[in-house]
């Protein structure tokens, strides 16, 4: 009965250390994706302040503000999400002292039993006549084992409750552990959930400003719209070029296969390619609303990466530069090809490259353009020969 008793507590104790060690992991991802979170606050609070130097309620401001308020709402997130995992552990520790507390009842009474019984067995003139009551030698030994065995089984019984009891102890501590750190994180939750009531006051405040300004921001969402029409017409045109070039190559050769290595190199790693600069996407994708216009759809062939003055651009893969522009409104644009494939990077002050030059990944290519309201944008495009691609499915998470 000892026996398959102290099995059980093994199989329970070895379940518990491996359910903690389980949710530690748990708690170190969530506490790795509150320190993210933490560190993406303070690039858009330098994107933010940067961008209301020179003017205050922008449009740059306000997707600052916006793309600052989803971090926030992210971090509490995180925050609930560990206090919700804490209240688990700590339900889990009482669940555990509850048992153990059983367990230690249970092993109490049977060592009170093995106390009596033993206590009738140590008169000794008991002993001895069960001793010599033996029948045969062989008897006698066993009976000698018999008693040996059973004062061993009473000290294991006693070991057992020392352990028990320590195991409860220890267990208390960590409820009174988890507590303090629940404590903390609620402490955590309020102040972050008061930054945010204030985020979005800052957010209702521009956006009543910009408001106010709406025949300006039509008249430059128009202008915009002409410049990114220009820039999406030069690229297509270029790409076609290119494409013809590629296709004479190829016949005056007989051979395709250069290019066909690299469009099948781009597509393997597609999700691993880095961003081609540090900041937030101010404009996804596609068409989407206007920020502050109501019945605006802007339509996006790419990603619009707000970043900080200065910042440099990189290249997300291995190619060769097909092109340097310049466009009005837009600032410099750099072409490059991969296979196939193409990535385009607009909104440069300066570039770094030349037409005709290759390049490899990571590659610093420019500098990104501040414009007259001190906001600095990348327009980033990827494209499959003319078709425009999300390339949020293609960079990195």
């Amino acid at each position: 009965m000892i026996a398959g008793k102290g099995l059980l507590c093994t199989c329970l104790f070895s379940f518990l250390l491996f359910s903690a060690v389980a949710q530690q992991k748990n708690k170190a991802q969530l506490q790795k994706e509150k320190q993210q979170h933490l560190e993406k606050i303070k690039e858009v609070e330098r994107i933010l302040t940067e961008t209301t130097v020179k003017k205050k309620n922008t449009l740059g401001e306000l997707n600052a503000i916006n793309q600052r308020i989803r971090i926030q709402e992210d971090l509490i997130r995180s925050i609930k999400e560990e206090i919700t995992l804490l209240n688990r552990e700590i339900t889990e520790n009482n669940g555990t002292i509850l048992a153990l507390e059983e367990d230690l009842a249970k092993l109490k009474d049977e060592y009170t039993r093995m106390l009596f019984a033993a206590q009738k067995a140590n008169n000794s003139a008991t002993r001895l006549t069960f001793l010599f009551s033996a029948q045969t030698f062989d008897q006698l030994i066993m009976r000698l084992r018999y008693m040996k065995q059973y004062g061993e089984k009473r000290k294991l019984q006693a070991e057992a409750i020392t352990h028990v009891q320590e195991e409860i102890i220890g267990q208390t501590r960590q409820i009174e552990s988890r507590r303090a750190e629940k404590n903390a994180l609620l402490n955590d939750e309020l102040n972050e959930s008061n930054q945010l009531a204030e985020l979005r006051k800052k957010q209702s405040l521009v956006a009543r400003s910009l408001e106010k300004e709406e025949k300006s921001l039509r008249k430059n969402l128009e202008e915009t719209r002409q410049a990114v029409a220009r820039l999406d017409k030069m690229i297509s045109d270029l790409i076609k070029e290119e494409m013809e070039r590629a296709a004479r190559e190829a016949r005056a050769k007989n051979n395709a296969s250069a290019n066909v290595a690299l469009s099948a190199s781009f597509e393997d790693n597609r999700k691993k390619f880095p961003w081609p600069v540090n900041g937030f996407v101010s404009l996804g994708f596609g068409r989407q609303n206007h920020p502050v216009l109501k019945g605006v759809v802007v339509d996006n062939q790419g990603l619009t990466i707000q970043t900080k003055g200065g910042e440099k651009v990189k290249t997300i893969f291995d190619g060769v530069v097909r092109e340097v522009a310049d466009l009005k409104m837009i600032g410099l644009t750099v072409l490059i090809s991969h296979g196939e494939y193409y990535s385009v990077y607009a909104g440069l002050r300066e570039v770094f490259v030349r037409k005709g030059e290759k390049v490899t990944t990571n590659q610093e290519i420019g500098e990104v353009l501040s414009n007259s309201e001190g906001i600095s944008e990348l327009r980033f495009q990827i494209r499959k020969n003319t078709t425009a691609l999300d390339p949020q499915q293609w960079l990195r998470n």
